[in-house]
């Protein structure tokens, strides 16, 4: 794959389906009575590790695209599996399916790629530990594979360490198994589609501040969904709307939930021409069309409580503020380092290769922006969002720009190429 400067973008995109949505849609559907059926659901590899699990346990799922159907069996319906869950590279499978499996009474065990075999792990096991769960880090070294054996629950109040919506909601789904009110405090509001999506499941679900509880022992009902479409995945046409001269893009159908939309929030702060029309709620959550125009862009701080609300979208912020004009500091979010990549030094290698004055810091970035970018050899390192926001730093960048491996993007967005170059002028 080859990225040259593009003259404009011109169009109207419909982006994939929200991939924390479509993962917990399977989840929730497979441990409710009846039917659950998803409309927008995200094909992609993390998803379909999600339904590769399930199916283990022996749930009926059937998809067609993005229409997937989950015939749930209850609370307590799922089979032990007799082979290893395989989660791939997917941490949403791993830390939220470890909550429903702590309160199995079957053992299972599940591991992944590489990258999973990496990332951390004791922040499921401890609170799952606390509540009477039998988990355990396999090699002993707080990452997958995990062991997990069925034991009865203990509802707990648990002060989580970090602002991580995969912490609570892994700690909530094991509440579900847990007799009286099992709650989770953060440091900062993470997402909450685990929230939402399980109180119209039937579940009793409160959020008040920094605090999300749930009552043990409900009757979960099959659901119809309409998933949105993920800002994560608009993120990069945002970006590439405000970076590339004579852009004028519409991005349809996107949930603009604000646990998720800090994105748009910075591309406001940084001076960019977004704006959100067609405002409405679908499944709960709300959604909105985002139109984006070329701007020019300053530089600005990203930090402090918004971090969780965009940490995924942080490598793309890299890109736009290495076209902007001044610094830009991203702090307060060492986060990135426990990624699919090590997103700050994956970030900082690639930005600096292209002729970027980026310097990376023990929690973040400093970008003095407004430097012509250059075509280079992009290491991806494996990481979808690594190589997407890399092909948009392509669309302004001097020369060819080209990736060790494109493949990855198939992770979350499997057409995002072909997205691109529907709207590509050269």
């Amino acid at each position: 794959m080859e990225i040259t400067k593009a003259k404009s973008l011109k169009g109207e995109i419909t982006i994939p389906g929200d991939k924390s949505i479509s993962h917990r849609g399977v989840m929730f559907g497979a441990i409710s009575d009846g039917i659950t059926e998803l409309t927008g659901f995200l094909d992609g590899a993390d998803c379909r590790s999600t339904i590769g699990c399930f199916r283990a346990m022996g749930i009926d799922i059937s998809q067609d695209n993005d229409h997937v159907i989950i015939h749930g069996n209850g609370l307590h319906g799922l089979s032990a599996p007799t082979t290893m869950l395989d989660v791939g590279n997917s941490g949403t499978t791993t830390r939220l399916i470890s909550g429903i499996l702590a309160g199995q009474s079957f053992v299972s065990s599940l591991n992944g790629d590489e990258s999973i075999q990496k990332r951390p792990m004791g922040r499921v096991i401890t609170p799952l530990t606390q509540m009477g769960a039998n988990i355990r880090s396999v090699n002993d070294n707080g990452c997958a594979p995990l062991e997990i054996g069925g034991a009865p629950l203990k509802a707990i109040h648990y002060d989580s360490p970090v602002a991580s919506a995969q912490v609570k909601s892994c700690v909530l789904l094991a509440g579900l198994y847990a007799d009286g009110i099992t709650s989770v405090t953060e440091p900062v509001i993470s997402r909450n589609h685990t929230e939402l999506m399980l109180s119209g499941f039937g579940a009793d679900i409160k959020s008040e501040g920094l605090t999300a509880s749930i009552v043990g022992g409900p009757k979960l009902v099959g659901q119809q969904i309409q998933v949105p479409g993920d800002i994560s995945s608009a993120a990069y046409f945002i970006a590439a709307g405000l970076i590339c001269e004579n852009s004028d893009i519409l991005i349809k159908n996107v949930n603009t939930n604000p646990t998720r939309a800090g994105i748009i929030k910075v591309a406001q702060d940084m001076g960019g021409n977004i704006e959100l029309l067609n405002e409405r709620i679908v499944s709960g959550e709300p959604v909105a069309d985002i139109h984006v125009s070329t701007s020019n862009l300053h530089g600005c701080e990203v930090s402090g409580d918004i971090i969780p609300a965009l940490i995924d979208e942080l490598p793309i912020i890299a890109v736009m503020a290495a076209c902007a004009s001044g610094t830009t500091t991203i702090k307060d979010a060492a986060e990135l380092k426990v990624k699919e990549s090590d997103r700050i030094a994956t970030v900082t290698e690639n930005l600096s290769n292209m002729g970027c004055d980026i310097t990376a810091t023990d929690d973040g970035m400093i970008i003095n922006g407004g430097k012509p970018l250059k075509g280079a050899l992009i290491k991806t390192y494996l990481d979808h969002r690594i190589a997407m926001s890399f092909a948009i730093a392509g669309l302004v960048a001097d020369g060819e720009t080209t990736f060790d491996n494109e493949d990855c993007c198939c992770i979350s967005y499997p057409d995002f190429f072909k997205t691109l170059s529907s709207i590509v002028n050269r």
